[in-house]
């Protein structure tokens, strides 16, 4: 694993294959990500989809037994207490006080391995209605009345959902819709974005407990941050949301077990006022909503963007 350090920014870095053309993807990020090379988790996801597209799968189907930790990580409960994912969540070590990232100490963390799907073409993205239709749910093999059909629901539900009071929220269902609608939230443009990602593989983290070697700030001073998660979808599709300037903090966090480290990108959130009293977040660290920060580290393939510091 290759960590990078490019304008302040912990990245997992994916070389350019000998030979390989750049995807339509890799080439919008580069232009609209400039010297922020592509994490390696998303390249991989581009390649995957490139590679092999769940269009072209007929056999293609969600496992439900897969755990998808992504979805606990809205501002409302789209894992409800007694859910899979939130007896997961409680186990995991992905929510934790903002107190307990420092140097010196130590956490217990488990990631489950990871349950993206993989990015499709934005041109074909585009094509194909973002609802639950008979003609959708066939395009995919996906039986009307299933489990799966039914969690897709759940994401639509998501993704209509209000945004809270000062929160920018979409969702995108190709790699260039999620760059753009950060870029939009944050108001940058000309390439003033940066972008972290967890140097995470797709196995997950084994549950044991980790040091914590360092702890550094992805900018400094008040900020506005956009948190991409992904959602159970038959191809890539992550919630992107930004709440006001000051109400997030944005780090990464290096862990170490044994002879592996392991840097993670983590979001603080420091005004959970708005937040559903259920989310499991606040069951698992002890608060409520509008009381201490609530932080989680970012899983596989999730992204944050920020603003480039002005002398970057």
């Amino acid at each position: 694993m290759t960590i990078l350090l490019v304008a302040a920014v912990v990245l997992d870095h994916h070389p350019a294959v000998a030979g390989d053309a750049p995807a339509p993807a890799v080439k919008f990020w580069e232009k609209a990500l400039p010297g922020i090379p592509m994490p390696k988790s998303i390249a991989d996801l581009v390649k995957e989809g490139s590679d092999h597209s769940p269009l072209a799968d007929t056999k293609q189907h969600s496992n439900d037994t897969v755990l998808h930790p992504d979805i606990c990580l809205s501002y409302r409960v789209n894992c409800p207490p007694g859910s899979a994912e939130a007896a997961a969540v409680e186990a995991s070590g992905l929510f934790f006080h903002e107190t307990a990232a420092r140097a010196g100490a130590t956490m217990t963390v488990f990631l489950p391995p990871a349950s993206t799907k993989p990015f499709i073409s934005r041109d074909v993205a585009d094509k194909i209605p973002f609802h639950v239709s008979d003609d959708v749910l066939t395009m995919f093999n996906i039986a009307p009345g299933s489990t799966e059909a039914a969690k897709m629901r759940d994401t639509l539900r998501g993704c209509d959902a209000p945004p809270l009071t000062g929160e920018l929220k979409a969702c995108a269902t190709s790699l260039e819709a999620i760059v753009e609608a950060a870029d939009r939230m944050l108001g940058v443009g000309g390439g003033g974005m940066w972008a972290a990602a967890s140097a995470l593989d797709a196995d997950g983290l084994p549950q044991r407990k980790y040091a914590v070697e360092s702890v550094a700030p992805l900018d400094g001073g008040d900020a506005r941050h956009v948190a991409c998660h992904g959602v159970r979808w038959p191809f890539a599709v992550f919630q992107c949301h930004a709440t006001a300037v000051g109400e997030t903090k944005a780090y990464t966090v290096t862990l170490r077990s044994g002879g592996a480290t392991v840097v993670m990108a983590a979001l603080c959130h420091r005004d959970t006022s708005g937040w559903d009293p259920q989310h499991p977040a606040f069951a698992i660290l002890g608060t409520h909503p509008g009381g201490a920060p609530v932080c989680h580290f970012m899983p596989y393939s999730n992204l944050l963007f920020g603003k480039k510091p002005t002398n970057a």
